[in-house]
């Protein structure tokens, strides 16, 4: 296990055949991976932006969980998430509404000589990620007071509850070493200019990221000395390195998930990381082919989300009406505006005025997200729409609507996308502010209610009137004609029994949380 090295070609192909294997010879035991206190885990592709400003998300999120300070994580008790003070302070209390004062732990260096972990560290970086890609995680942040070397008090402009939850425990809640970013120019890449943490960082683009003791972390050790993660772009492929016993873990497509209902691997253990994904199919309302509100109308109409629910989800996930997961306030359980109704789409289409319609769906290449692509084909072929789906990896995919990765956004037509959210409503309505535009607002439309509308849910505590303030939002996106509401798909994982996880309700893994069960 030492000498585990395998080129991505190489390690799919000995997966497809270890696969088959396995299946009938029963999964090998995992007391190797123990013995070697190496955790051995899947990449879905290569970590592009590790700083938690510009990031993609997903597993960078994960990489910064194990290499830099937060000053909350998340618990879990059951079903319920909370959040709880980490290593990394002494001190975390709520003085008063808008008031937060935290103590760092003493003894903490950042890595690469740039000294101790301060109090001046968290300023600069919470002050930093207001104007950044992902600052609306920091709406509810005024500044960051430092009273002492690892000594501070953030100050929020308004009351906000889920600041602890939402922003502290999450990516963006990452602290960076000031002066170490600032030598890389302010912005970082594929590594971390310095680490205070439990790992070190290093990857082989193509091939695996490796998270390695960080010789210099003075805190808690993780249970297991090294966590190799394998470039696996395939659910499948890694579904069937599991069976081979050649990873520990690995999250679970639908129609395997709903197999091991009545067949699952000896040895194994299934866990739930959380429910609050939402997916999509998503139109560019600025291009040419898409401008016509009327087209839109007709497309929502006209694809059956049922058929899609049970023929690409095997049934598993819930009926999506917008951005906002079940059990959350803002949850909408029906649209308010279209149902499947192939005769209205029709109808429609015909009043728009548009015949001979050609569009591109551009959809991740996963098994799931290939049929869901196809089911929509053909629902449009039945109004007239020609549908060419095109399959990415998940490096170009996360990049075609942003401006700043180039031109594909100009080009962008329909899409299939699923976010991951936290357990408050603002962090998902964030996403589609005007603001938001050519970053992850990629269908590209603006509307002054649901800005104000996103302001007022930041402020307001009540309960009833959060509810009414987030439903309105989701019902003015509906309205604009640019989304089709999917499902809700659980975060599922497979792993071995012996192996307790962790996992953010977001569904992104905490390595260094893992343990022997």
């Amino acid at each position: 296990m030492n000498n585990y090295k395998l080129s991505r070609r190489g390690f799919l192909a000995s997966g497809v055949a270890l696969g088959a294997l396995g299946l009938a010879a029963g999964r090998p035991t995992p007391v190797f991976a123990q013995q070697d206190s190496v955790l051995r885990l899947r990449l879905d592709g290569d970590n592009k932006i590790l700083d938690p400003g510009y990031m993609i998300g997903g597993t960078e999120v994960e990489a910064q969980k194990q290499c830099l300070p937060f000053l909350a994580q998340y618990t879990r008790d059951g079903d319920t998430f909370g959040w709880e003070p980490t290593y990394y302070v002494t001190k975390l209390e709520q003085r008063t509404p808008t008031e937060i004062d935290f103590e760092l732990t003493e003894g903490l260096v950042w890595s690469n000589g740039y000294g101790p972990l301060k109090a001046s560290d968290v300023k600069y970086s919470y002050e930093r990620m207001k104007g950044t890609d992902w600052g609306g995680y920091f709406d509810a942040l005024d500044h960051v007071e430092v009273t002492g070397d690892r000594t501070g008090t953030i100050v929020l402009n308004k009351p906000f509850a889920p600041f602890f939850m939402v922003t502290l425990c999450h990516g963006p809640g990452a602290i960076l070493c000031e002066k170490a970013v600032e030598d890389a120019g302010g912005k970082f890449t594929t590594s971390f200019p310095a680490v205070c943490g439990p790992y070190t960082y290093d990857s082989v683009p193509g091939q695996n990221a490796t998270f390695t003791l960080n010789p210099e972390w003075t805190g808690p050790k993780p249970a297991y000395d090294k966590v190799v993660l394998n470039v696996i772009s395939e659910v499948k492929a890694a579904e069937l390195a599991f069976e081979a016993g050649e990873i520990d873990c690995t999250e679970l497509g639908s129609d395997t998930l709903a197999r091991y209902a009545t067949q699952q691997p000896e040895g194994s253990e299934i866990t739930t990381a959380g429910e609050l994904q939402y997916m999509w199919m998503g139109m560019n309302t600025e291009h040419p082919k898409l401008q016509n509100k009327t087209v839109r109308q007709a497309i929502q109409h006209a694809i059956d989300v049922d058929s899609i629910l049970a023929g690409a989800f095997s049934g598993t996930s819930a009926k999506s009406h917008g951005i906002v997961c079940p059990g959350l306030i803002g949850h909408r359980d029906a649209n308010k505006s279209y149902s499947y109704d192939p005769a209205k789409a029709q109808q429609l289409m015909a009043e728009s005025g548009e015949s001979g319609l050609t569009l591109s769906l551009r959809t991740l290449n996963t098994q799931e997200r290939m049929l869901t692509a196809q089911i929509i084909q053909a629902n449009l072929a039945v109004i007239g729409i020609t549908v060419e789906i095109l399959p990415l990896d998940s490096g170009p995919f996360w990049e075609m609507g942003m401006e700043s990765a180039g031109d594909t956004w100009k080009d962008l037509q329909l899409w299939t996308m699923r976010f991951a959210g936290t357990p408050d409503p603002y962090e998902a309505a964030q996403w589609f502010v005007s603001s938001q535009v050519g970053i992850w607002n990629w269908e590209r439309w603006t509307d002054p209610e649901y800005d104000r509308l996103y302001d007022e849910g930041l402020a307001e505590t009540d309960p009833a009137k959060r509810d009414e303030i987030y439903i309105r939002m989701q019902d003015i996106m509906e309205e604009t004609g640019a989304y089709v509401w999917i499902n809700h798909e659980p975060e599922v994982y497979i792993h071995d029994a012996d192996i307790e996880i962790s996992a953010a309700p977001s569904g992104e893994l905490d390595y260094r949380r893992f343990k022997p069960a």
